[in-house]
């Protein structure tokens, strides 16, 4: 049987939020696998055992650059250590101009957007030069270039936290404010459900079975709650099956529908999601510092 140590238990917990006790019986049950322990406590706690996933973990701002014909695009991502600096005069203009070198010259990757040519120097000299003048360190993390189908247009939220670029196919500037301010707020994964993973869908059906299992239900009616659960989930994570937040009777397939448009494809930047921020323990760090000081 796997080892099931105390900084295993930290990780389920931070990642769950449930109860120290709780995640040392799900790891146990799933013998140290911790994926499979975050299912377990799905099962038996609900969805609040996932709800740290959403969490925004490290400083930064989203970027994006929309060309003048409304027709070119990009949208970006850098990071830093501290909001203070998020809101820093200089490195909000690196990241604009970061954004638009994406949009105008294409660079493969992040480390081939670091080598373009920007102010006195490149892309990563101008970094360099910053970090060492606020003294804090910044990252350039991802991006995405657009060359839309439609026109593009874009929402920024919550002081460059959230961004948003959705390329739309018809329709007006109104109908693509909207539906960028929807994505934005709703936080769909995908466009449509072919997109959506297979395994994504067995997992929230699984779970679902599970469920009605330990609550003692007919096989009929966990299979019923599984069909009920992928419905479920395929109007959260698809922009098409989600309600429209400024109207909840009618989905966004039905709005575009009505409007005779239709959307290319979307980028949702959420800053630092997927990322694990640093705890820092300020006591702790004192009273080690204090005694080196002594030593």
């Amino acid at each position: 049987m796997a080892e099931i140590t105390a900084s295993m238990v930290k990780e389920l917990r931070e990642k769950t939020d449930a109860p120290m006790m709780e995640c040392k019986k799900a790891l146990t049950e799933a013998a140290g696998d911790m994926a499979k322990a975050e299912e377990i406590l799905r099962v038996k706690l609900g969805n609040k055992a996932s709800k740290a996933a959403a969490r925004i973990t490290t400083e930064g701002v989203v970027g994006i650059h929309i060309a003048a014909d409304g027709k070119l695009g990009a949208i970006l991502e850098v990071n830093c250590e501290t909001d203070f600096v998020a809101r820093n005069a200089e490195f909000l203009a690196l990241v604009q101009q970061s954004a638009k070198l994406v949009a105008d010259k294409a660079p493969a990757d992040v480390a081939a957007l670091s080598t373009l040519p920007l102010g006195e120097g490149t892309v990563e000299s101008t970094r360099a030069a910053l970090v060492g003048k606020i003294g804090e360190n910044m990252s350039l993390r991802r991006f995405r270039r657009f060359e839309a189908q439609g026109n593009l247009y874009s929402y920024i939220h919550g002081g460059a936290k959230i961004g948003v670029l959705v390329d739309l196919i018809g329709g007006d500037a109104e109908l693509g404010k909207d539906l960028a301010m929807h994505i934005a707020a709703a936080k769909p994964r995908v466009l449509e459900v072919a997109e959506v993973d297979a395994a994504a869908i067995e997992r929230e059906r699984r779970i679902a079975r599970e469920k009605a299992k330990e609550a003692e239900k007919s096989e009929a009616r966990q299979e019923k709650d599984a069909e009920k659960a992928e419905e479920t989930f395929l109007k959260e994570v698809v922009l098409l099956e989600q309600a429209f937040v400024k109207n909840t009777k009618e989905t966004i397939r039905q709005l575009l529908k009505k409007k005779g448009a239709s959307v290319a494809t979307f980028a949702l930047y959420v800053v630092g999601e997927g990322l694990e921020k640093k705890v820092s323990d300020f006591a702790a760090e004192v009273a080690a510092q204090a005694a080196a000081a002594q030593k």
